[in-house]
């Protein structure tokens, strides 16, 4: 039997699939040749008298009960198929039920079935129809289709009950500055515009910014500028994720992008006597290579109630996100994630909050000046 199963009993070691063959070819031979009948198609039927089989160089008999031999996956298979044309069944046929020995190792156990499989697909039989079953544990039961729906997960209660008192805040907040806003002069909205500046990635690393697209509102949304711009040094790392701006955006052959010193013009010109909004402004004015008024700059990002204080005890102020500042003072979302940046919409949302707060910043500038004005007297 451990010639037939390709196993040396003294090392344990499996022949190769060639070896194999050529033994049971081999072993058939030497069954024709004694007349006997019960073999076929290479397969060997133990009985239940001991027997002697010899090994690849036939030298030694190796003698034993059937209870204590390995039985091959062909051996198996031919059982279950005998057995099969006895009981002929319906269409419906079940799965072939194949039992392992006890006996087996896990490796020869993992060979027994793969034998099995084998032997399976060479009947034409598909693998999902055999059934294995370890010798002398009960058969398993038949797995039912007991999978549960996932359950569906609601917000609580208290959670949409805080969203909303939150929302009525907000809402009543911004009513309130919308009526105060509404009640302004045109003159005074006029002297405020928003900026936002989008880049892309130059040099070796890509860390270095360069101007890639400008967008200018004024006080109600309105577009004053918005434009790609060209960019004849080579692009490392356009960043299209964040700025959404692509190759053919700023290529030196787009007739409908500006070059940089045109676009840097055209954005003074908008400036000049105006009160700039924007958040992060030194990096827009950065690509720009344009400069402004301190006292006539508000930035959002630096503006103390929306800054965060770091550390145990307070310690410096951070800038905050400007996606994270417009959903907690207007309730709105931008820059949503997996979505590209548009220079229109932030300019336009850093000038919404600045709108929120407008009366308390103004009022806290103007005491800055008269208090330094009054210092400077004395």
């Amino acid at each position: 039997l451990y010639y037939l199963l390709g196993i040396n009993k003294m090392t344990n070691v499996f022949y190769p699939k060639k070896a194999k063959a050529k033994m049971r070819a081999r072993r058939r031979k030497q069954i024709k040749a004694s007349g006997s009948d019960d073999i076929s198609g290479g397969d060997l039927h133990n009985e239940h008298e001991s027997t002697t089989t010899a090994d690849g160089d036939g030298n030694h008999n190796i003698q034993g009960k059937e209870n204590s031999r390995k039985r091959t996956a062909d051996q198996i298979s031919n059982d279950n198929h005998a057995s099969a044309h006895k009981n002929p069944k319906s269409d419906n046929e079940q799965p072939a039920k194949i039992t392992i020995p006890e006996n087996l190792t896990p490796k020869e156990s993992k060979k027994f079935r793969k034998d099995a499989r084998r032997k399976a697909r060479a009947q034409g039989q598909s693998e999902d129809q055999i059934k294995f079953i370890i010798e002398g544990q009960p058969e398993p039961e038949p797995e039912e289709n007991t999978k549960k729906k996932a359950k569906k997960s609601f917000p609580r209660i208290n959670d949409l009950l805080t969203q909303h008192a939150t929302q009525q805040k907000i809402d009543s907040k911004l009513a309130k500055q919308t009526s105060i806003n509404n009640s302004l002069p045109p003159s005074e909205k006029q002297k405020y515009i928003a900026i936002d500046c989008e880049m892309v990635g130059i040099g070796t690393d890509g860390k270095k910014s360069a101007l890639a697209r400008a967008s200018v509102t004024n006080w109600e949304g309105v577009v004053l500028l918005d434009t790609f711009v060209r960019v004849p040094e080579r692009v490392t790392d356009f960043r299209t994720h964040v700025s959404g701006v692509r190759p053919k955006n700023i290529h030196v052959r787009n007739e409908e992008a500006m070059d940089h010193e045109e676009c840097r013009l055209a954005v003074g010109k908008l400036l000049l006597d105006k009160i700039l909004v924007g958040h992060a402004l030194k990096n827009d004015l950065g690509v720009l290579m344009l400069s402004h008024p301190r006292g006539d700059v508000r930035d959002t990002a630096r503006y103390k109630p929306f800054m965060r204080a770091t550390g145990r005890s307070g310690g410096k102020l951070r800038p905050r996100k400007l996606r994270d500042l417009v959903y907690e003072q207007l309730g709105q979302r931008i820059q949503v994630e997996g979505e590209a940046h548009s220079s229109v919409d932030d300019a336009r949302a850093s000038m919404e909050l600045f709108q929120c707060v407008k009366g308390r910043w103004e009022k806290e500038l103007a005491a800055k000046v008269s208090g330094g004005s009054s210092r400077g007297k004395k």
